[in-house]
């Protein structure tokens, strides 16, 4: 297995609601207008609190200064597991729950935070740039590192992190954060970027203007029922999470959809804002699932986690972290 380190380096930041006619320029652009910017890396997720951003610093010039952005300290960089050659965007995707005991526990034992962006096409892993070195001899015994650089996947050098290593003592990783999971189901799809300026006005009202689509004879207190939306423009290939009711506003055929038609169930972890600082999240989550050999999609987002599942287990999921979640009561 390879871990390629991509070259990007990115911004993670928030946009308030209330701010968004403000940045919605720059995003557009970010989106539908690729060739006008240098922007490599793209990804917008809208939940019921806020728009996250992920955005490489070529991207991030695009966005205007404003008291309704808020950037998250540091630089972060992409890592990518490969199975097998190939690039990081095109190849098979792992799954979460494939790197969840491979890479994701290792780096919380190693107490190194880590930020997740599930796609269409892969799964990337966005630490801090300054815990780099940390992670390279960290992951350096399960796999070939190796690093993209203008383009030419390169060896990774050792960045020398030897002296006063300690092997970390493994301890449980019960879950500590509140869980809920929202009545809608989800779709994890993809179109080709030839056809994005047929839907470009429908994909931009869902973005910005929409507001989500209830489910049919839902209230408006169905609490139950969240907002939530995730595009990605990644080194050319497009990524969409949205609820199955926004699918059904796109015309036939535009959307790539898997033979089984499959949908999936949200697990959103988090009660308060859960920060950047904490290590573990995702592997109190991805560990229980891998045990269980479920296959699963996970988004960070600013203030919150989620994890998406196949419709068919979310009870065994929430069973399964529900036990964990006592263990750490």
């Amino acid at each position: 297995m390879e871990l390629h380190i991509l070259e990007h380096s990115l911004k993670v930041a928030s946009i308030a609601k209330e701010g968004i006619q403000i940045c919605t320029h720059g995003l557009i652009k970010l989106a539908f207008l690729p060739s006008k910017t240098r922007c490599k890396f793209f990804s917008l997720t809208e939940t019921p609190e806020d728009y996250t951003i992920i955005v490489d610093e070529e991207g991030f010039k695009e966005l205007p200064e404003s008291e309704h952005l808020s950037v998250a300290e540091a630089t972060w960089l992409a890592l990518n597991v490969v199975s097998g050659g190939g690039s990081a965007t095109n190849s098979q995707p792992i799954g979460v729950t494939k790197i969840a005991k491979s890479v994701i526990a290792p780096l919380a034992d190693h107490n190194i935070s880590v930020f997740m962006l599930s796609t269409y096409q892969t799964d990337f892993i966005l630490v801090r740039e300054r815990d780099l070195p940390m992670v390279m001899h960290t992951l350096s015994s399960e796999f070939t590192l190796l690093r993209v650089i203008n383009g030419e996947t390169v060896a990774a050098n050792s960045l020398g992190v030897t002296n006063g290593f300690v092997k970390p003592k493994l301890v449980p990783r019960p879950i500590i954060h509140p869980l809920s999971s929202p009545s809608n189901m989800f779709c994890v799809t993809s179109l080709d970027p030839d056809t994005l300026p047929s839907v470009a006005t429908l994909l931009m009202d869902v973005m910005f203007y929409s507001g989500g689509i209830k489910e049919p004879g839902a209230s408006s207190e169905d609490s139950a029922h969240i907002r939530f939306f995730s595009f990605s423009l990644i080194e050319g290939y497009i990524s969409l999470v949205m609820d199955e009711q926004t699918t059904r506003r796109f015309p036939n055929n535009v959307l790539f959809t898997s033979a089984s038609g499959e949908l999936w169930k949200m697990v959103r972890i988090g009660g308060q804002p859960l920060g950047f600082d904490e290590c573990g999240i995702v592997a109190q989550i991805s560990e229980p699932l891998a045990t269980a050999d479920i296959p699963a999609y996970y988004i960070s987002t600013f203030k919150f986690d989620h994890a998406l599942v196949p419709e068919e287990n979310i009870q065994s999921v929430i069973g399964a972290l529900r036990t964990n979640e006592s263990a750490g009561q």
